[in-house]
C-alpha cells in the first residue's frame, strides 16, 4: 500500500521479527555466513549484537574503577544482560592512552573469577586481553570469545585460540597504549586498517580458526586522530564488504568529546549517534557502556529499517 494514503501500518510483525533474531519482515532466510560462532554460543547477525563493557580495572577512562570490586562488577554484568546485552566483555587491563601494562598475575586475578561466574550462569563472555596466558585461562573458565587489541600478534596467542572453538575479535592499533596517541600517521587510514585486519584474519584461518569465529574491529581511538576516526567511520562499508562481521567500539570515546565538547560521562547522546552511524555502515557488533539506551536506540532504528 502506498505511503501517505492515511492507512495505518501495523508494525507488530516487524517488531516480532526483530525479537526472533532480526530477520526482516520479508521472511528471507538467514544465511550461514551471518552466524558468529563463539564456543557453545552462536549469534545470528541478521541483527546487530550488543557487547557490554565490564572494566575491572582501577584506571579505566570511562568509569574510573567503578567496577573494580568483584561483587559490584558481577552485579553490573548481570544488569547489562537484563538490559539486553548479548555478550559481556571483561577486561582487567586498561588500554587507555598512556596506560602501562598490568602484571599477568594481577590480570588473571581480576578477570578469571568473573569469567567463571558469568559462564556458569550461561552468559556469553568475552575476555579483553592481549596476553596468551590470560586467554588460555579465560577459555578454560568458559569464555566464549577473546577480544584482543593486538589482533593475536603475541607469540602463542593464535595457538591459544585455534583449538578452542571460541570466537575472536581482531583489533587494529597503531603503536601501543603508552604511545599510540602521540603522533599517529597514515597515508590511507581506511586502506591500511583494512589490509592489516584482513592479513590477521588470514593468519588466523591458516592456523585453523574458522572464518565464522572471526570478528574485525578497526580500533577507533587506538592510534588514530579525530580525522582518522571519522574517516574510518565513513569507510566502514569497505571493511564490512570483506565478509567478516565488524565490531565498533565508539562508546564514550575521546573523539566524541572533541566533536561535542562533552566530558566522558556526558557522551551518551554522542555514543548513540555514533553507534547508529556505524550500524548504518555495516557494523554487526557494538561494544558499549550504556547497554539499555543503545538497545532502545537500535530497536527504533531496526523497526524503521524493517518497515522500509
Amino acid at each position: 500500500m502506498p505511503r501517505g494514503d492515511g492507512a495505518r501500518c501495523d508494525a507488530r510483525p516487524c517488531l516480532e521479527a526483530l525479537r526472533r533474531g532480526g530477520a526482516r519482515a520479508e521472511g528471507k532466510p538467514v544465511s550461514a555466513d551471518r552466524v558468529l560462532r563463539c564456543g557453545r554460543h552462536a549469534f545470528d547477525l541478521a541483527r546487530p549484537r550488543i557487547m557490554g563493557v565490564l572494566n575491572v580495572t582501577p584506571n579505566s577512562f570511562s568509569d574510573g574503577g567503578r567496577y573494580f570490586n568483584p561483587a559490584r562488577a558481577l552485579d553490573h554484568a548481570r544488569r547489562m544482560i537484563d538490559d539486553g546485552a548479548d555478550l559481556i566483555d571483561v577486561g582487567g587491563e586498561s588500554t587507555r592512552p598512556g596506560a602501562l601494562p598490568v602484571d599477568e598475575r594481577d590480570e588473571l586475578g581480576r578477570v578469571i573469577p568473573l569469567v567463571a561466574a558469568l559462564a556458569a550462569d550461561g552468559v556469553p563472555v568475552s575476555v579483553d586481553t592481549r596476553k596468551p596466558a590470560v586467554m588460555r585461562a579465560a577459555l578454560a573458565a568458559g569464555a566464549a570469545m577473546v577480544n584482543d587489541v593486538c589482533a593475536l600478534e603475541a607469540p602463542g596467542a593464535i595457538e591459544a585460540l585455534a583449538g578452542s572453538g571460541a570466537g575472536v575479535c581482531l583489533m587494529h592499533m597503531q603503536g601501543d597504549p603508552r604511545t599510540m596517541q602521540q603522533a599517529p600517521r597514515y597515508g590511507d587510514v581506511v586502506g591500511e586498517v583494512r589490509a592489516y585486519l584482513l592479513a590477521r584474519a588470514a593468519a588466523c584461518e591458516a592456523a585453523g580458526i574458522a572464518r565464522d569465529r572471526i570478528v574485525l574491529d578497526p580500533g577507533f581511538g587506538f592510534g588514530k586522530t579525530l580525522a582518522h576516526n571519522l574517516a574510518l567511520l565513513a569507510g566502514l562499508p569497505a571493511l564490512a564488504a570483506a565478509g567478516y562481521p565488524v565490531l565498533a567500539g565508539l562508546s564514550r570515546k575521546s573523539s566524541l568529546g572533541e566533536i561535542t565538547g562533552r566530558a566522558v560521562d556526558e557522551r551518551l547522546a554522542a555514543s548513540l549517534a555514533a553507534a547508529l552511524a556505524a550500524v548504518a555502515r555495516g557494523v554487526r557488533l557494538l561494544r558499549v557502556h550504556d547497554v539499555r539506551e543503545t538497545v532502545d536506540a537500535l530497536k527504533v532504528w531496526l523497526a524503521v529499517e524493517a518497515a522500509a
